[in-house]
């Protein structure tokens, strides 16, 4: 039996209601698979049965095993170094002179759609180098994702080679602990992170996490519709701190979604902040 174009609208509209996230008729084969594993998984076959058991359900437990399977979790270590370094050498700065001019020592930074952590970590790693004391700073990084299995894995902080393939070497033997054929990231960069579990399209769950020295939502967006995506971008741009910086992914613009950030040059780049009180 294979799912018609009718029910798999009825899918996509109850997904999107929930999350945000968009997926167009071009994506149904991609779709359909994964309603399938999790309909093997309850002894479902019928697909509109198991389409009124996940939107009728007391609770949604089966909806989010749902999404589990389709949100997509490519990441590692380091990924896009280049804005990492602007961010590290260019922005960081920025902050912590202002900060320390307060005699403020104390950094927050969000981690949206986190997936299994390497952003995170990779984000304490930066801060653990850059600070010249860093013992002194409050760091607290907040990682969150929709998808409850891929922080299970965050949580324990366990690697492999493919995870690592942008790990500069002197980070790995610094920071991590080699078991076999895994990478243990350690306790010195663990205790900064704390994961939750957290739906970007629901607007009170983001402004619940405020005050944000910087926010990485990066590579996510693309995944939402023009409408959620706006929603989204306004909503964290509450969770920011005033001259807070958001990153998103190389291939995504914050000028063609809001025009609430305040876009300028820093280093070789163009970064998006939020507005200094007047």
């Amino acid at each position: 039996m294979k799912l018609d174009d009718v029910l798999y609208k009825k899918y996509t509209d109850l997904i999107y209601s929930k999350t945000g996230l968009s997926y167009e008729l071009n994506k149904k084969y991609f779709v359909e698979k994964r309603i399938e594993n999790c309909m093997e998984d309850i002894n479902i076959s019928d697909f509109l049965e198991y389409y009124h058991f996940i939107r009728f359900s007391p609770n949604e437990k089966e909806f989010y095993k749902l999404i589990n399977e389709l949100t997509v979790n490519e990441t590692y270590f380091f990924r896009d170094f280049p804005q990492l370094r602007n961010f590290a050498e260019d922005v960081l700065p920025i902050i912590v002179k202002e900060k320390e001019r307060k005699k403020d020592y104390s950094i927050k930074i969000w981690s949206a759609a986190c997936a299994t952590g390497e952003e995170a970590y990779t984000l304490a790693i930066i801060l653990l180098e850059m600070l010249d004391k860093p013992e002194v700073w409050d760091i607290k990084i907040i990682a969150s994702d929709i998808n409850n299995k891929v922080l299970d894995a965050a949580k324990k902080g366990i690697y492999d080679d493919r995870a690592m393939r942008e790990m500069p070497q002197e980070y790995l033997v610094k920071y991590f602990t080699v078991k076999g054929d895994r990478y243990h990231i350690d306790l010195k960069v663990k205790k900064y992170v704390e994961f939750k579990r957290l739906n970007l399209f629901n607007s009170d769950e983001i402004f619940k996490i405020g005050n944000c020295d910087f926010i990485f939502c990066r590579n996510v967006l693309i995944y939402f519709s023009t409408e959620s995506r706006k929603k989204v971008v306004e909503a964290l741009y509450h969770s920011l701190s005033p001259g807070g910086f958001i990153f998103l992914g190389h291939s995504e613009s914050i000028a063609r979604i809001s025009s609430s950030y305040k876009a300028q040059k820093i280093g070789d780049t163009i970064v998006y902040s939020k507005q200094l009180h007047k």
